[in-house]
């Protein structure tokens, strides 16, 4: 099963990500993205934040 991840050294904390799926991902103390709950998926659209993201740092990882 493919996991949600965001690619740190790639996040620019711009919260896209968050504000489209808020029961998935939220900024940490860094204020970069990073995935609390993978299966908040199933109540919002992964796949608009993945293509949201404006430097790519979000996608699936088998």
């Amino acid at each position: 099963m493919a996991t949600l991840v965001v690619d740190d050294e790639l996040c620019i904390g711009c919260g896209t990500c968050v504000e489209l799926c808020p029961n998935v991902f939220e900024l940490g103390s860094d204020e970069k993205a990073y995935v609390k709950n993978q299966e908040g998926c199933k109540e919002c659209n992964c796949e608009e934040a993945i293509n949201s993201c404006p430097v790519s740092a979000i996608s699936w990882q088998d």
